[in-house]
């Protein structure tokens, strides 16, 4: 044991210091994000991609020993304000909300690839994210982007590739406006055409002329990011968690075309037949069991378990600030309250990437990025942690704040004992 412990951190120091070379991990119990079953197996890694998997013998310049580990795809979050948010309680630590632009407002120029919210989730098996601002003062708009979490100035990731919406209880505006101004703002999309976006005066134009965008006080950026949702089939993420908002929301779905994602969704399973027939995902909190609001008066620890058998896909998030990365700890929950376990890892795998058409990533198969964990245990275990994480195929190193403060305190010889104790 001791003899392959040793192995691992050697082959990691050639692998950390070596970017033209193959690398092979061998042996592993791989979840691959796309069978329900996993393999005992081998994945070879050339440059930023994964080049072969299969569960025969494979040749690499460099060996990582796996056996006894699980291997995972790099794990996907898609509810979190990583890169634009560092302290809630300092404003000057925010860039996710906007005073001037409602429906086109966009996070992507303010993220931070230093963040110390990066390494930290990342050190925990987030390997890329889904950041959103908070919801504008209109019901649908602010845009959010994909980034992928290599800590790199120079920024990867897909930018304005989500609209975002909310409903119900948390809006603070009535309920029956709420959808009437939606309503309103999609007839008004709808009819807006391609030439009618050549100039910002030709825009400018096209607001006097509706009731809706200039009650709104709408500017361009807005009408080209409303022409962007219904023409441009980008996901759209309304949170809604009555079940009565659901339905409705499934009629604008099917009235306008959208690509709808519904997050929230704690009564989802009293209306799950309704969300598989209509093909609409869902982003949930499995962990919630006590209802926060009248709109959730229906949640349930089962709900996941129940989806599932109702044939609706979906991932998770989280409610805690900056702790993403707790995604899995959800999936455990849901596995542990009757969920299937190969639908829990797709769930904060490969169903983000399918959801937002996030390419090359979220399965570990030939071609894709390799975004790889490997674990010391059980990825849904919350005592279990990433022993290597390939982002792009670079070996990341795990270190973060917590983990300098950790040595800080228990290994500099000049702190006083109490802290080394």
């Amino acid at each position: 044991m001791l003899k392959n412990f040793l192995k691992f951190f050697f082959c990691l120091f050639f692998i950390t210091h070596t970017y033209s070379q193959t690398i092979l991990i061998k042996n592993g119990t791989i979840y691959d994000g796309e069978n329900n079953d996993p393999f005992v197996g081998n994945i070879l890694i050339e440059d930023e991609f994964i080049s072969r998997v299969s569960s025969n013998s494979i040749q690499g310049d460099f060996v990582i020993d796996a056996t006894g580990m699980i291997i995972t795809p790099g794990l996907i979050a898609t509810d979190t304000d990583i890169g634009i948010v560092e302290i809630g309680a300092l404003s000057v630590t925010r860039d996710d909300s906007s005073e001037l632009y409602k429906i086109g407002f966009s996070i992507f120029d303010a993220f931070n690839p230093n963040s110390t919210l990066i390494p930290w989730n990342r050190s925990n098996g987030i390997t890329s994210a889904i950041t959103l601002p908070q919801n504008t003062s209109s019901p649908i708009g602010g845009l959010g982007s994909f980034f992928v979490l290599d800590g790199n100035l120079e920024i990867s990731g897909k930018k304005d590739m989500v609209m975002i919406g909310e409903v119900g209880g948390d809006y603070n505006a009535s309920r029956s406006e709420t959808f009437a101004i939606i309503d309103d703002l999609l007839i008004f999309a709808k009819s807006i055409d391609q030439k009618d976006l050549n100039s910002n005066k030709d825009i400018t134009e096209i607001i006097g002329e509706s009731s809706i965008a200039e009650s709104m006080g709408l500017h361009p950026r807005d009408v080209k990011a409303l022409y962007e949702l219904v023409n441009g089939n980008i996901p759209i993420i309304i949170k809604a968690n009555r079940a009565s908002d659901i339905l409705k929301l499934i009629k604008i779905k099917n009235n306008y075309g959208l690509n709808l994602v519904i997050i929230g969704a704690q009564e989802a399973h009293l209306v799950s037949d309704a969300i598989s027939e209509n093909q609409i995902p869902l982003i949930i909190n499995p962990i919630n069991n006590i209802p926060n609001s009248f709109d959730e008066l229906a949640s349930n620890i089962e709900m996941a378990k129940r989806l599932e058998e109702a044939g609706v896909e979906f991932t998770f998030n989280v409610s805690r600030s900056h702790n993403f990365h707790l995604i899995r700890q959800g999936a455990g929950v849901a596995v542990a309250n009757g969920m299937s376990y190969s639908v829990a890892m797709k769930s904060i795998t490969s169903n983000p990437a399918k959801f937002f058409d996030i390419e090359k990533r979220g399965i570990l198969k030939a071609g894709n990025y390799a975004d790889i964990i490997i674990w010391d245990a059980d990825p849904l275990e919350p005592s279990s942690m990433p022993e290597v994480v390939f982002v792009n195929g670079e070996n990341i190193d795990l270190t973060n704040r917590s983990t300098r403060l950790r040595d800080r305190y228990t290994k500099e010889p000049s702190k006083p004992a109490t802290y080394r104790n």
